[in-house]
Protein backbone atom coordinates (compact mmCIF):
# COMPACT_ATOMS: atom_id res chain seq x y z
CA UNK A 1 0.00 0.00 0.00
CA UNK A 2 1.36 3.44 -1.16
CA UNK A 3 1.23 6.30 1.59
CA UNK A 4 0.24 9.49 0.06
CA UNK A 5 -0.55 12.44 2.76
CA UNK A 6 -3.53 14.97 1.81
CA UNK A 7 -2.71 18.08 -0.02
CA UNK A 8 -4.37 20.57 2.33
CA UNK A 9 -6.37 22.60 0.53
CA UNK A 10 -5.93 25.93 2.39
CA UNK A 11 -8.46 26.78 5.03
CA UNK A 12 -11.66 29.20 4.55
CA UNK A 13 -11.80 27.71 0.83
CA UNK A 14 -15.41 27.79 -0.59
CA UNK A 15 -16.90 24.26 -0.53
CA UNK A 16 -16.68 22.91 -4.44
CA UNK A 17 -19.92 22.15 -5.87
CA UNK A 18 -20.89 18.97 -6.87
CA UNK A 19 -24.14 16.85 -8.15
CA UNK A 20 -23.50 12.93 -7.60
CA UNK A 21 -24.75 9.60 -8.08
CA UNK A 22 -26.00 8.38 -4.44
CA UNK A 23 -24.95 4.63 -4.52
CA UNK A 24 -27.31 4.29 -1.89
CA UNK A 25 -30.18 5.49 -3.46
CA UNK A 26 -29.52 5.91 -7.22
CA UNK A 27 -30.34 9.36 -7.26
CA UNK A 28 -27.79 12.10 -8.04
CA UNK A 29 -27.05 13.99 -4.85
CA UNK A 30 -25.97 17.72 -4.86
CA UNK A 31 -23.82 19.62 -2.01
CA UNK A 32 -26.83 22.06 -1.27
CA UNK A 33 -28.60 18.81 -0.44
CA UNK A 34 -26.02 17.54 2.34
CA UNK A 35 -25.68 20.80 3.86
CA UNK A 36 -25.89 20.85 7.65
CA UNK A 37 -26.94 23.54 10.03
CA UNK A 38 -23.40 23.49 11.99
CA UNK A 39 -21.49 22.37 9.21
CA UNK A 40 -20.49 19.66 6.46
CA UNK A 41 -17.92 16.77 6.53
CA UNK A 42 -17.33 15.50 3.27
CA UNK A 43 -15.13 12.37 3.05
CA UNK A 44 -12.83 11.25 0.21
CA UNK A 45 -12.92 6.89 0.63
CA UNK A 46 -13.12 4.08 -1.18
CA UNK A 47 -14.01 -0.04 -0.04
CA UNK A 48 -10.53 -1.36 -0.32
CA UNK A 49 -8.06 0.80 1.02
CA UNK A 50 -6.42 -0.71 4.13
CA UNK A 51 -6.57 3.09 5.86
CA UNK A 52 -10.14 3.22 4.57
CA UNK A 53 -10.94 -0.15 6.70
CA UNK A 54 -8.73 0.95 9.90
CA UNK A 55 -11.19 3.83 10.39
CA UNK A 56 -14.38 2.99 8.68
CA UNK A 57 -16.12 2.09 12.37
CA UNK A 58 -15.40 5.29 14.10
CA UNK A 59 -16.41 6.95 10.82
CA UNK A 60 -19.73 5.92 11.09
CA UNK A 61 -19.81 6.61 14.69
CA UNK A 62 -18.33 9.95 14.24
CA UNK A 63 -21.29 10.45 12.01
CA UNK A 64 -24.17 8.90 14.02
CA UNK A 65 -22.50 11.30 17.23
CA UNK A 66 -22.71 14.54 15.30
CA UNK A 67 -25.52 14.08 12.85
CA UNK A 68 -28.17 15.05 15.50
CA UNK A 69 -26.21 18.42 16.58
CA UNK A 70 -26.64 20.17 12.93
CA UNK A 71 -23.75 18.73 11.14
CA UNK A 72 -24.30 17.16 7.59
CA UNK A 73 -21.60 13.98 6.32
CA UNK A 74 -21.18 12.53 3.15
CA UNK A 75 -18.57 9.89 1.59
CA UNK A 76 -17.15 10.23 -2.03
CA UNK A 77 -15.33 7.34 -3.64
CA UNK A 78 -13.62 8.76 -7.19
CA UNK A 79 -11.32 5.92 -7.60
CA UNK A 80 -10.76 4.33 -11.37
CA UNK A 81 -13.44 1.27 -10.97
CA UNK A 82 -11.91 -0.37 -14.45
CA UNK A 83 -8.80 -0.68 -12.96
CA UNK A 84 -10.00 -1.26 -9.47
CA UNK A 85 -13.35 -3.28 -9.57
CA UNK A 86 -13.75 -3.31 -5.75
CA UNK A 87 -14.43 0.27 -5.56
CA UNK A 88 -17.42 0.12 -8.16
CA UNK A 89 -20.63 1.44 -7.61
CA UNK A 90 -22.65 -1.57 -6.59
CA UNK A 91 -19.71 -2.63 -4.35
CA UNK A 92 -19.60 0.95 -2.65
CA UNK A 93 -23.72 0.22 -2.08
CA UNK A 94 -23.00 -2.81 -0.23
CA UNK A 95 -19.91 -1.49 1.24
CA UNK A 96 -22.14 1.37 2.66
CA UNK A 97 -25.09 -1.27 4.15
CA UNK A 98 -22.53 -3.82 5.74
CA UNK A 99 -20.90 -0.56 7.79
CA UNK A 100 -24.38 0.86 8.66
CA UNK A 101 -23.87 4.24 6.96
CA UNK A 102 -25.97 6.61 7.76
CA UNK A 103 -25.03 8.97 4.77
CA UNK A 104 -24.92 9.08 1.38
CA UNK A 105 -21.98 7.05 -0.32
CA UNK A 106 -21.23 9.07 -3.86
CA UNK A 107 -19.52 8.00 -7.09
CA UNK A 108 -17.14 10.50 -8.78
CA UNK A 109 -17.00 8.81 -12.32
CA UNK A 110 -15.27 11.85 -13.77
CA UNK A 111 -12.94 12.19 -10.80
CA UNK A 112 -14.08 16.14 -11.15
CA UNK A 113 -14.81 16.48 -7.44
CA UNK A 114 -12.00 14.59 -6.40
CA UNK A 115 -9.87 17.26 -7.93
CA UNK A 116 -11.46 20.38 -7.75
CA UNK A 117 -11.34 19.51 -3.70
CA UNK A 118 -7.84 19.09 -4.41
CA UNK A 119 -8.24 15.42 -2.58
CA UNK A 120 -5.02 12.84 -2.87
CA UNK A 121 -5.72 10.14 -0.88
CA UNK A 122 -8.26 7.61 1.00
CA UNK A 123 -9.29 8.72 3.50
CA UNK A 124 -9.49 12.58 2.89
CA UNK A 125 -11.56 14.46 5.26
CA UNK A 126 -13.14 17.93 4.76
CA UNK A 127 -14.93 19.90 7.76
CA UNK A 128 -16.81 22.82 6.45
CA UNK A 129 -18.65 25.38 8.41
CA UNK A 130 -22.29 26.81 8.45
CA UNK A 131 -21.02 29.28 5.33
CA UNK A 132 -19.53 25.98 3.40
CA UNK A 133 -15.97 27.91 4.45
CA UNK A 134 -13.27 25.32 4.80
CA UNK A 135 -12.35 24.89 8.36
CA UNK A 136 -10.32 21.73 8.89
CA UNK A 137 -9.05 19.64 6.40
CA UNK A 138 -6.63 16.41 7.72
CA UNK A 139 -6.71 13.15 9.51
CA UNK A 140 -9.24 11.61 11.11
CA UNK A 141 -6.68 11.12 14.18
CA UNK A 142 -3.06 9.57 14.60
CA UNK A 143 -3.92 6.09 14.05
CA UNK A 144 -2.91 4.11 11.12
CA UNK A 145 -2.93 0.58 10.25
CA UNK A 146 -0.52 -1.97 11.99
CA UNK A 147 -0.39 0.89 14.90
CA UNK A 148 -0.77 0.52 18.93
CA UNK A 149 -2.74 3.80 18.37
CA UNK A 150 -6.54 3.24 18.81
CA UNK A 151 -9.29 5.03 16.35
CA UNK A 152 -10.85 7.72 18.36
CA UNK A 153 -11.62 10.20 15.38
CA UNK A 154 -9.71 12.69 17.64
CA UNK A 155 -8.70 15.91 15.49
CA UNK A 156 -12.26 15.35 13.51
CA UNK A 157 -14.19 15.49 17.44
CA UNK A 158 -12.37 18.37 17.93
CA UNK A 159 -12.94 20.34 14.70
CA UNK A 160 -16.66 19.77 15.39
CA UNK A 161 -16.68 20.33 18.79
CA UNK A 162 -14.70 23.75 17.62
CA UNK A 163 -17.68 24.61 15.64
CA UNK A 164 -20.50 23.63 18.51
CA UNK A 165 -18.63 26.16 20.42
CA UNK A 166 -17.91 28.78 18.33
CA UNK A 167 -13.83 28.83 18.59
CA UNK A 168 -11.70 28.62 16.18
CA UNK A 169 -8.92 25.44 15.74
CA UNK A 170 -5.45 27.01 17.10
CA UNK A 171 -4.15 23.26 16.73
CA UNK A 172 -1.69 22.32 13.87
CA UNK A 173 -3.70 20.55 11.15
CA UNK A 174 -2.23 17.23 10.34
CA UNK A 175 -2.33 15.58 6.43
CA UNK A 176 -4.44 12.47 6.44
CA UNK A 177 -2.18 9.11 5.88
CA UNK A 178 -3.81 7.07 3.12
CA UNK A 179 -3.81 5.33 -0.14
CA UNK A 180 -3.56 7.42 -3.33
CA UNK A 181 -6.96 8.04 -5.20
CA UNK A 182 -6.82 5.50 -8.39
CA UNK A 183 -6.73 8.05 -11.29
CA UNK A 184 -7.41 7.10 -14.75
CA UNK A 185 -4.48 7.60 -17.07
CA UNK A 186 -5.46 10.78 -19.61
Amino acid sequence: MAKTESNMLPLGTEAPNFNLPDTITGRNIKLSELVGEKGTVIMFICNHCPYVLHVIKEVTKLAKDYKDQGFGFVAISSNDVEKYPADAPDKMKAFAEQNDFIFHYLYDESQEVAKNYDAACTPDFYVFDDQLKLFYRGQLDDSRPGSALPVTGRDIRKSLDAILMGKNLYRQQMPSLGCGIKWKES
